[in-house]
């Protein structure tokens, strides 16, 4: 598979002082070739300076924040901060289906937007919008995953340039740019309802379950890895929604606490962060009261996508979180959030706000980043990234390789290219900082560094995988996109 991933070899070695800064990817070369941009200072960061807030429901200020980017967008240039900040506001003006997706895209796009040509981002070629909005219309028929996306996320989308942005990729297919499917792709590549013991739980390793508490999210990914039940039902996948539930949830708790050896919780779904104020207290609650549980952590992409309700102070989700936090800390149990950034684009002065919020309110935060295909898989963007949450205090904690889901071939990048990133990052930032490169492989059997593979034919693209702790010596196979 031919890339344009490195370019000549460079023997520079970095000096004291140095670092690198980008890693080409727009010309085509060898393989195996780098090329660093050296400058003889560090990159600038951009973290908020603020004074600490005085109490949970102020809201704090940023001497940015006179950047109304929204405003940016055609049909919400009148929107004031306050209504933009609004948690209200945006879940009123989130886009939940087709139709009005297109008739965002009518009022939005120039009547003429660049395409690129032949994988290179500079070309003369142009497509009309009506021809654009006919291919997002083709891809979302294809697509696996339905449309939810929030006014943030769309606010900081290119819409000059929407083909290649990288936060359009993550969320609006195009028919055009899909590849496809592998015969192996699966919608459920994880096996996750192979390891569920009660509708609702995944309990794959010997101390931890995957306790699925909705089937919503504020914004649904093309990429999800759970796009056989998260979401709506779509023209080529049917699900059935699963909505917060306390008699659904009673089995999942009963099963935790009649099996001793689970000491870790992931609350996810779907998303926790549209859980309810009271339905969050009450996951939080009931986890800490049981003995065998020692750590639990809510897995939610709103921050990224939707940092308002941390800012909210009509909203008592932050509080909630907050009251947990702080209870769990006073038994010792870590109660934490994990959440989910893919591109620097995504960090804006809110989230950067948010996220200050979290931190003086003693909240740990972590990050999972998928590594995406003309996204964030060059080192420049996956470099920049890492050090803006490092900045922001929330932990780069993983970085995955795509799973081997159905619909998004287009989005995967073959395993070399995460080794690869992970050999030129690790060391240009400090260790407890620097993410974990994973696969979770397919099959069930969980997750492995991605440098732990047993083989790897580059050429074939089939990497092989055993996991003893979870699965013993039984084999599993990656298999790389064929692009």
């Amino acid at each position: 598979m031919a890339s344009s991933f490195f370019r000549r070899p460079s023997l520079l070695r970095l000096k004291a002082g140095f670092t690198p800064t980008s890693l080409t990817n727009h010309e085509p070369a060898a393989r195996n070739s780098i090329t660093f941009n050296i400058s003889g200072t560090l990159p600038r960061h951009y973290a908020v300076q603020v004074p600490p807030s005085p109490g949970l429901k102020e809201p704090v200020t940023s001497p940015r924040d006179t950047d109304k980017y929204w405003q940016k967008v055609k049909i919400w240039e009148n929107v004031t901060k306050e209504d933009f900040l609004s948690y209200r506001w945006q879940g009123a003006n989130t886009i939940e289906r087709q139709d009005k997706l297109l008739h965002f895209l009518e009022k939005v796009l120039p009547e003429v937007l660049p395409q690129p040509a032949n994988g290179d981002l500079v070309s003369p070629q142009t497509m009309k919008r009506d021809d654009f909005l006919a291919d997002v219309l083709d891809g979302m028929r294809l697509a696996p995953m339905s449309i939810r996306l929030t006014p943030h996320m769309l606010s900081v989308v290119d819409w000059t340039n929407p083909i290649v942005d990288p936060i359009r990729r993550q969320f609006i297919p195009l028919k055009s740019t899909l590849v496809r499917d592998l015969p192996r792709l699966a919608l459920d590549s994880l096996y996750e309802t192979h390891d569920s013991p009660v509708p609702g739980l995944v309990h794959r390793y010997p101390e931890k379950v995957l306790f699925l508490a909705t089937s919503v999210c504020p914004v649904y990914c093309r990429f999800c890895t759970r796009s056989y039940a998260v979401g709506g039902p779509t023209e080529s996948v049917n699900k059935t929604p699963t909505r917060p539930g306390r008699k659904r949830w009673e089995a999942m708790f009963e099963y935790i606490e009649k099996t001793p050896v689970v000491q870790d919780i992931v609350v996810s779904g779907g998303d926790s962060y549209m859980l309810h104020a009271d339905h969050l207290r009450l996951i939080g609650e009931r986890l800490l009261a049981m003995p065998n549980v020692k750590r639990f952590r809510f897995a939610t992409k709103g921050l990224a996508v939707c940092p308002m309700r941390i800012l909210d102070h009509s909203d008592g989700w932050t509080e909630a979180f907050v009251e947990l936090s702080n209870k769990g800390r006073s038994m010792g149990k870590q109660v934490a959030m994990h959440t989910h950034f893919n591109h620097p684009k995504e960090i804006t002065w809110v989230t950067e706000l948010a996220a200050r919020r979290l931190f003086e309110h003693g909240v740990t935060v972590r990050n999972q980043t998928v590594l995406l295909r003309g996204v964030n898989d060059d080192l420049e963007t996956m470099s920049t990234l890492i050090r803006r949450l490092a900045d922001l205090n929330i932990q780069p904690y993983y970085v995955y390789q795509a799973d081997m889901v159905r619909g998004v071939e287009d989005m995967r990048s073959p395993l070399w290219k995460i080794l690869e990133l992970e050999k030129h990052i690790r060391g240009t930032i400090a260790g407890f900082m620097t993410p974990s490169f994973i696969v979770d492989l397919p099959g069930g059997g969980g997750k492995r560094l991605a440098n732990s593979f047993e083989t790897y034919d580059r050429a074939s693209g089939i990497s092989t995988w055993k996991a003893p702790g979870v699965t013993g010596d039984e084999v599993f196979e990656y298999h790389d996109p064929v692009i």
